[in-house]
């Protein structure tokens, strides 16, 4: 039975072992950490097992979901088909497929939202249409920014505002000044335009280290998992775990991006707020025209998860801060956080959340392979086609899989 080894035990070396297990290899996997999910995973804090963030996927993440059937937790993600559009205040406006055939689903919530003007709603159709006749045809996309292409088509202020930075922001988690246009270009034709359904918002109904649990595991018996075991060398002639070398035929470095390659980073904050009463009957809602972008519903409405994608200014700002902030901010949307008294709380900053998805990095992105034949590459930062999300850290490992068996794993975008 041919070996390999990957190092690390987030989503791409997951995805990794768990293509290469369905393929016959036998195959040793090392986490440093006591935990699998990399950035994706939960711990417990005071008694509480949290996400370290809020993450979720979109049905246009084909290669995820299918990861997940692989290690049969697909039933544990949530669907949601509709999303809530909070202005400062409390008025909602929903997203949400109408009767209308793609692209041309959303006709009748943007008809119906009070948040966009009637000026801004006719530049929003204006730009998308443009963005499907020129997703194939412009050949600059990955040179210019986000915003540069939004301020081309004459994009109002508040509607750059108020949808795409909402959207695109914690979809790609960077600011539109810094993000490269084919990657906003992505996100909206597959997860908006291509699909009727392709929009639709998963969230995992269970903590995120739940999925990859020793039970989902249990189904690969050529797939070991060895928790607490650092990778302190790594070659095509083998590896040096907790001071002992390890062989294989095959290594997949599923390790995060060094600082030496030159990539920039985004940070994400996660404030996960626990208050005495329900304070939402919501099951989530992205709110406008403040700081916090989104918050999610956990339980009986009592638990709220608020996320701030590409939060640099939150970096340096005191921890009683950002929860005061986030109260706040939260305050002027649900009203009934008013009358709540917030019981505790807890910050998360990750400051290198993910790479800076700029025009520059996708020159610094590298291939799988390696100078080694036999030694690859897996990470949300390798060039896997997509962003830094999940499913671009699936794909990554699904493309080392490939490099590795010679076999075929990765599905193709939806469009």
């Amino acid at each position: 039975m041919p070996s390999v080894i990957i190092a690390g035990g987030g989503l791409a070396g997951l995805a990794c072992a768990a293509a290469l297990g369905d393929a016959g290899y036998q195959v040793d996997l090392y986490e440093a950490r006591p935990f699998l999910g990399g950035r994706a995973t939960s711990y417990d804090v005071g008694g509480e097992h949290i996400d370290n963030c809020q993450h979720i996927l979109l049905k246009c993440c084909v290669n995820l979901l299918d990861f997940y059937a692989r290690l049969q937790v697909a039933d544990r993600i949530g669907w949601h088909k509709r999303f809530y559009f909070i202005e400062p205040g409390g008025r909602t406006s929903t997203l949400e497929a109408g009767h209308f055939p793609k692209p041309l689903h959303f006709t009748e919530s943007f008809l119906k939202a009070t948040w966009l003007s009637l000026g801004e709603k006719l530049a929003l159709g204006r730009a998308l249409l443009a963005l499907q006749m020129e997703r194939t045809s412009r050949t600059d996309l990955a040179q210019i920014t986000m915003l540069d292409w939004l301020q081309e088509k004459k994009q109002p202020l508040r509607l750059i505002e108020r949808f795409w930075r909402q959207v695109l922001v914690s979809a790609i988690n960077e600011e539109l000044d810094r993000m490269a246009a084919i990657h906003g270009f992505q996100v909206f034709w597959l997860g908006f335009l291509a699909a009727r359904d392709s929009y639709e918002m998963g969230i995992p109904n269970v903590p995120l280290g739940s999925l990859y649990s020793s039970e989902a595991w249990s189904r690969y018996p050529t797939v070991r998992i060895h928790l607490r075991a650092r990778v302190d060398e790594f070659s095509g002639a083998g590896v040096r775990v907790n001071g002992e070398l390890k062989t294989a035929d095959a290594y997949v470095s599923a390790l995060p991006v060094e600082p030496a390659r030159g990539f920039d980073y985004s940070p994400i904050t996660g404030i996960h707020l626990w208050f005495d009463r329900p304070v939402t009957d919501l099951p989530h809602g992205t709110l406008l025209d403040r700081t916090m972008q989104w918050f999610f519903t956990k339980g009986s409405g009592d638990y709220l998860q608020v996320v701030v994608s590409a939060s640099r200014s939150l970096l340096e700002m005191p921890r009683q801060e950002v929860i005061d902030l986030a109260v706040r901010d939260l305050a002027e949307f649900l009203p009934l956080v008013r009358e709540a008294k917030l019981i505790k709380a807890h910050v998360v900053k990750e400051a290198r959340a993910t790479f800076s998805a700029s025009p520059a990095a996708e020159l610094l992105r590298p291939d799988v392979r390696t100078a080694e034949p036999n030694v690859f590459l897996a990470g949300d930062w390798t060039r896997s086609g997509w962003p830094a999300t999940m499913e671009g850290a699936v794909r990554s490992g699904y493309i080392a899989a490939e490099a590795v068996s010679g076999k075929k794993f990765l599905l193709p975008d939806i469009a």
